[in-house]
């Protein structure tokens, strides 16, 4: 008995990818919240920033990136180097993608039990060829399962951002996810909490404001756990347009959707400067 004790005692042994200097975690409570949005706009603007990026959809509930990036129905292609067969991401504005959805029927339920998930997900991170790598944005599932714990326990994670809505629903749920990193075991640090869908403006109205969702949850959040709120995004029809169309470098044309997503980039880089 006492030697099982000492055993579960003991720190997770954690892998540092040789190739890629940091692991951010995009994370939810709930979904339906924008987060694959804010994790593929944050991979967007840290690439054009001139660091070289990745993206990682392991969201295996609803892997949102290939419609965010036009590869519906594609399937990546594999290479034989130094003796090992490797996943090739697709480059996508500059950044490396990589998605389960490549690797599933979009019309079927993914109906795989815990060690599935964490052995697809090791897989995805560990034999794709991801080549020199500054960031490696990885777009995680709503809530606090599988592919977080696995992630938590075997790789060190550079730290995690947050996303949310402003009604009480949704930031009910995220105060889970915060807890999960905030945890003595894990210790991921937050950088800060993104506020997504915080007001509609109608395009051809961009002086209106209309809070849909309720107003100040992110910055209740903010003010409760002591953490930065690095971004409020607004919605609109043109940001819903471009998400469906696969065309995110559109998103840059409207100001405040490019102001927001600096927000959460400044904050990232001001913890790898800290």
């Amino acid at each position: 008995m006492n030697e099982q004790c000492n055993t579960a005692k003991k720190p997770f042994e954690k892998t540092r990818l040789p190739n890629i200097k940091n692991l951010l975690i995009v994370a939810s409570g709930k979904g339906g919240v924008g987060k694959s949005t804010v994790a593929a706009g944050l991979a967007l603007s840290l690439a054009r920033e001139g660091y070289a990026t990745g993206l990682l959809d392991a969201d295996i509930h609803g892997p949102s990136v290939p419609t965010l990036f036009h590869l519906n129905n594609q399937r990546p292609l594999s290479m034989e180097k130094e003796g090992k067969t490797w996943i090739e991401p697709f480059d996508r504005y500059g950044i490396k993608v990589i998605s389960i959805g490549f690797f599933i029927d979009p019309s079927q339920s993914l109906l795989w039990r815990g060690p599935m998930v964490s052995n697809a997900l090791k897989q995805l991170l560990n034999d794709t060829d991801w080549g020199e790598l500054d960031y490696l944005v990885i777009d995680t599932p709503p809530g606090t399962g599988d592919v977080h714990l696995t992630l938590l326990q075997s790789y060190e994670i550079t730290g995690a951002v947050v996303v949310t809505t402003p009604q009480t629903i949704a930031l009910d749920d995220v105060i889970k996810a915060i807890g999960m990193f905030n945890n003595k075991n894990v210790s991921v640090p937050v950088l800060g909490i993104v506020e997504n869908m915080a007001w509609f403006t109608p395009s051809l109205h961009p002086d209106e404001k209309y809070y849909l969702f309720g107003q100040g949850g992110g910055e209740k959040l903010s003010q409760q756990f002591q953490l930065p709120l690095i971004a409020q995004i607004p919605m609109n029809e043109q940001i819903r347009q471009s998400c469906d169309e696969g065309s995110l470098d559109n998103l840059f044309q409207d100001e405040q959707i490019a102001h927001s997503l600096s927000g959460i980039v400044n904050a990232v880089l001001a913890y790898r400067d800290a």
